[in-house]
């Protein structure tokens, strides 16, 4: 079966994610996860988003940084979503497009497009 994998350009951890905040409240314009700064708010995660999360007909993991490293190989760039299907990793969509998305729904029309059929 097919999912879809996102990793966020942070690592995990509370230590991590209270220094994420304080960076995007502090100086959102040099955060470096547009993948965060579309999904999630300061605090929560955005309304649309949840939508679109919940009602996924494909499997979406989330991960940080580090927490896709300890299980695939490294990539070059991040934050990243990427396609697995049949043992086999395709990106949907690079840091660098991600970077170029200025609305959350910008990011899930793309992402509606791209999905699998299950």
């Amino acid at each position: 079966m097919a999912q879809l994998i996102f990793v966020y350009n942070a690592d995990s951890g509370g230590l991590n994610t209270l220094f994420d905040i304080a960076h995007k409240v502090v100086s959102p314009e040099t955060y470096s996860c547009s993948l965060c700064m579309l999904t999630h708010g300061v605090l929560s995660e955005r309304t649309a988003w949840k939508t679109f999360r919940e009602s996924s007909p494909v499997p979406l993991t989330f991960l940080h940084r580090d927490e896709f490293e300890e299980r695939y190989s490294p990539l070059k760039s991040y934050p990243v979503i990427l396609l697995e299907q049949n043992r086999q990793m395709e990106t949907v969509l690079t840091a660098d497009a991600l970077n170029e998305l200025s609305t959350i729904d910008q990011l899930i029309e793309i992402l509606q497009q791209q999905m699998p059929v299950t």
